[in-house]
């Protein structure tokens, strides 16, 4: 029991590095794509932050931990097939480059590893209040913040000359690519603190009252962190220069809108995909100048591996599982 309860540890910190180097782009794609800040600094700057904001609150993780599935039915079988579904469609989006969500891998994994192991437990009621519905929700939020906000500061700067307008704000985009980066670590870095929370609970460490230890929580903001650092480039390119062509201002209005999202979201405990969130405010932005000016080819490809993330990852989990229950049968795992 404790040789498989520190695997599950290890693959959910492995996870977490994935998510750091699959998710890197939310933070830094369009500070990069702009100029703003060199690829470096804003890998280094969006790393930092990432364990910042992983450290704010524990309201997402205390979701993920106790209100996607039932934890009187989950087992560490369950929690590490859970795992290796979530990392295998991180690492399949990762590949082709298209910017799906961590955060609904994970927890499509969990449901399909619950399903196949227990045959019942899953949350289906919350999880239609904190994750589909926020899911459709945040992703139209940040679209249409991006466009207010992009109009707004067009309408602040008309009569100012373009390109002093453009070199403020490859300074001031340095604040929002921030503010992003902290966003992204209070939302995306809890998600793994819930997994391993319900992973202790399941071995027994804790009751299932417990809050998220402080060892958890430095584990696992450091290694998104570094995860972060890494970067993960095909994502940069598919979300900083492949759906629109973006200026300074552009990402300063995409990253804030983005931010204000994702901060409110992290608030109130929704396991949001930043992912979303960020590129649904980019599209928003490029729509302003004109609707042709967003790459809708992309864009469609990007929503289907939306769609598909949930229900992939719980499948391949799924098949994890019962995998690990063949295994057990035969008595391989204990």
């Amino acid at each position: 029991m404790e040789t498989l309860f520190i695997a599950v540890v290890v693959v959910a910190l492995i996870f977490e590095y994935t998510n750091g180097f699959h998710d890197a782009a939310n933070a830094i794609a369009t500070s990069i794509a702009t100029r703003a800040l060199r690829p470096w600094q804003a890998l280094a700057m969006a790393g930092v932050l990432n364990v910042g904001g992983a450290l704010l609150s524990t309201s997402v993780a205390a979701t993920v931990a106790k209100g996607i599935v039932d934890s009187n039915v989950v087992t560490l079988q369950t929690v590490l097939a859970a795992l290796v579904g979530a990392i295998a469609w991180n690492l399949l989006t990762w590949y082709y480059g298209i910017p799906s969500s961590s955060s609904h891998c994970l927890i499509g994994g969990m449901v399909g590893s619950t399903l196949a192991t227990a045959g019942t437990g899953v949350q289906w009621m919350k999880i239609v209040e904190k994750v589909v519905v926020p899911m459709v929700v945040s992703p139209l939020v940040g679209f249409i913040f991006g466009i207010l906000l992009t109009v707004a500061l067009a309408w602040i700067f008309r009569s100012s000359p373009y390109g002093k307008v453009n070199r403020a704000f490859k300074y001031i985009q340095t604040l929002s690519a921030s503010l992003m980066a902290l966003s992204h670590g209070q939302n995306d870095a809890q998600k793994t603190m819930g997994i391993i929370l319900l992973a202790l609970v399941a071995a027994g460490h804790l009751p299932k009252t417990a809050d998220v230890p402080l060892w958890v929580k430095l584990s696992c903001a450091t290694v998104m962190g570094l995860g972060t650092m890494v970067g993960g480039k095909r994502i940069i390119k598919t979300m900083g220069m492949k759906i629109t062509d973006l200026r300074p201002a552009d990402g300063f209005a995409a990253e804030t809108a983005a931010s204000a999202v994702l901060l409110a979201t992290g608030h109130l405990g929704f396991p949001v995909s930043t992912t979303h969130v960020i590129t649904a405010s980019i599209m928003g932005v490029g729509a302003t100048h004109r609707m042709h000016a967003v790459r809708w080819g992309i864009t469609r490809s990007i929503v289907v591996a939306w769609v598909l993330t949930l229900p992939a990852s719980a499948l391949i989990s799924a098949l994890v599982a019962w995998l690990f229950k063949a295994w057990a049968s035969v008595g391989w795992i204990h």
